[in-house]
């Protein structure tokens, strides 16, 4: 009899596909346990993006047991409904994802009537509105949200809270926003698009009160990361009003890594053990040339080993949107010659995972994605937290407040820079200090804690087995391959 398959919808982006192929490769080591088949269905990118391509190519020749595949585009929308091409405009380009996604709604049910057993969907945490095909199809539909539990606590309460609010988040400014499961922490530190009041807030207001319709929540982290923000979500505290489907955490889901042969792992290699502080921001993490130059200077007076991915600041490529790969033109002038016996500066990427987990790293300067934030848990490494966008200011709270895993780096109060002295003291502290001592030692014991979570008998090995068998008792359609 042919398998059925359950089919995962990661949504837009590079940084919601990796999370979502973790997944991908969970259900393959627990085979023994239900007899599916995986697919991996992505959107197409909105706009133009080489980086997505490659990474699907990737993933496609890395995962050969998992089958991957691109939707076809879906109409083109409205040029009024685009919002700015400005990559600063952040908030526009949230609303611009959900009308993309909520258009690709269509493809995707057209490509789930080309299967012939379908067990169940699930959805990114911004897929919502792809609930109506799974509802349509009668399919039962999960959702994997690829960031932790206090996240999940606060985006399942801010429905309710808007609701009970005269005013937009923005307003109360600095004042203090209590849920249940998350620690205390200010309205401005809520993502952007939240905070604004505008389309991109009611589009996810809507995803989040939409959420509850599933089947059930799987959450990549681990109980013993957040035993408060799980025990909230599971005593139903975090909805008010309504029941809060089966949450399962999964995690941690990260990648193994694998690679070899970079640059950056052969200087590694070259370094002593626990030695050397890395500074990653993500795919989308850049800064201005004036910060560039207080990181540099920052790490050359700590006189601590380093190895650096530095992105071009937007606007510095050519016209084709490539990188400016001068680094001399980037960081303060002779940096690079001064600094060559004790640091490494990369173009544009390193493999994270593989540097994470070097004999030679030591602490991990990190935008705080929960992607880096279980990597570098899951390698044992002390996290110095600077938050860039999206929900990544509230995932340092998390990190500094509840987990006591990192500590912040904190920008000037006169303008939005982090100064070189403040880089220099942090990375000294982590690096030299008792206190940072203490640290390096708590995020070691979460590192074991984290391994444990995974292995037979653990407690996200656990949690997938239950997941597992809801979908088995769950009414997929044996056959959706339908017509009309």
């Amino acid at each position: 009899m042919e398998k059925k398959t359950v089919v995962l919808y990661p949504g837009v982006g590079v940084g919601h596909l990796a999370p979502m192929l973790e997944l991908a490769k969970a259900f393959l080591r627990h085979g023994a346990a239900v007899d599916v088949a995986v697919a991996l269905v992505e959107p197409p990118p909105p706009v133009q993006d080489p980086g997505f391509s490659a990474a699907v190519a990737g993933a496609k020749a890395s995962n050969t047991s998992v089958a991957i595949h691109v939707l076809p585009s879906s109409p083109p929308l409205p040029a009024s409904g685009l919002g700015s091409d400005d990559d600063g405009e952040h908030v526009d380009l949230l609303v611009r994802m959900f009308r993309f996604l909520r258009a690709m709604n269509a493809p995707l049910r057209d490509f789930l009537r080309s299967l012939p057993h379908v067990q169940a969907l699930v959805l990114d945490m911004f897929c919502g509105d792809a609930l109506d095909v799974a509802a349509e199809l009668g399919l039962p539909a999960y959702f994997f949200f690829a960031t932790g539990a206090a996240g999940l606590a606060v985006f399942l309460g801010l429905p309710g809270m808007r609701a009970s609010m005269d005013t937009g988040f923005r307003e109360l400014g600095d004042a203090v926003l209590s849920f249940p499961g998350a620690p205390p922490f200010k309205a401005s530190e809520l993502p952007e698009g939240i905070a604004d009041d505008g389309e991109a807030c009611k589009a996810m207001l809507r995803m989040a009160a939409r959420m509850p319709e599933a089947r059930g929540i799987l959450i990549n982290t681990f109980e013993s990361l957040e035993p408060r923000a799980v025990r909230a979500l599971r005593d139903g505290l975090c909805v008010p009003g309504r029941p809060t489907p089966p949450v399962y955490c999964v995690g941690p889901l990260v990648s193994e890594g694998g690679e070899k042969e970079h640059e950056s792992l052969r200087w590694l290699d070259a370094q002593p053990d626990r030695s050397v502080v890395f500074l990653s921001f993500g795919s989308m993490g850049t800064f201005p040339k004036k910060q560039l130059e207080e990181i540099a200077i920052g790490l050359e007076n700590s006189g601590q080993r380093f190895l650096w991915v530095v992105r071009s600041p937007r606007g510095a490529g050519d016209r084709s949107g490539e990188p400016d790969d001068n680094l001399d033109a980037l960081l303060p002038a002779g940096f690079l010659e001064r600094t060559k016996d004790t640091g490494l500066v990369v173009m544009s990427w390193a493999p994270q995972v593989d540097v994470l987990r070097h004999r030679a790293a030591g602490a991990f300067v990190t935008h705080c994605g929960w992607n880096s934030t279980l990597e570098g848990v899951a390698a044992g490494l002390p996290l110095l937290c600077w938050p860039l966008y999206a929900e990544q200011t509230m995932n340092k709270v998390w990190i500094v407040e509840e987990m006591e895993l990192g500590v912040e780096m904190k920008r000037s109060h006169d303008e939005d820079v982090v100064k070189a002295e403040a880089v220099e003291a942090k990375v000294r502290w982590v690096m030299e200090s008792d206190g940072g001592r203490v640290l390096r030692e708590r995020v070691a014991a979460a590192r074991d804690r984290a391994a444990e979570a995974v292995a037979e008998g653990g407690s996200s090995h656990a949690g997938f087995v239950e997941f597992l068998k809801d979908l088995e008792t769950s009414k997929g359609m044996v056959n959706v391959r339908v017509h009309g």
